[in-house]
């Protein structure tokens, strides 16, 4: 495998969560659900991506801006899931427990920082 953990909890996860979305969305556009996979996998792979330019921030302000932009991803994340569940198919229980998980790691981060 390419990815290389960084042993940084929330990159690592978001990273992991990034390619389970991803993974997903596969199963998505089998079902013929095309604009919610494209949906999904913009707003699920875009939390890892934010996070992980958030390391790479030049100040407190801007690494709270990222980290805030990743969280406002994963809460679009979680109401596609959402969305999904309820009108298309089942969604796998660890999926949603993932991202409420990379919610509850940005918020503390956030508060914290």
């Amino acid at each position: 495998m390419a990815y290389k953990e960084k042993n940084n909890v929330v990159v690592d996860k978001s990273f992991y969560f990034g390619c389970d979305i991803v993974n997903f969305c596969k199963e998505l556009k089998q079902n013929h659900d095309f604009e919610i996979a494209r949906q999904l996998i913009r707003s699920g792979t875009s939390i890892g991506a934010n996070i992980r330019e958030s390391q790479r921030g030049v100040s407190t302000k801007d690494f709270k801006n990222k980290l805030g932009i990743a969280l406002k991803e994963a809460d679009e994340t979680l109401y596609w899931l959402d969305i999904i569940e309820e009108t298309t198919m089942e969604v796998p229980n660890n999926l949603k427990a993932k991202c409420e998980e990379l919610i509850k790691l940005l918020v503390t981060i956030i508060k914290n920082s």
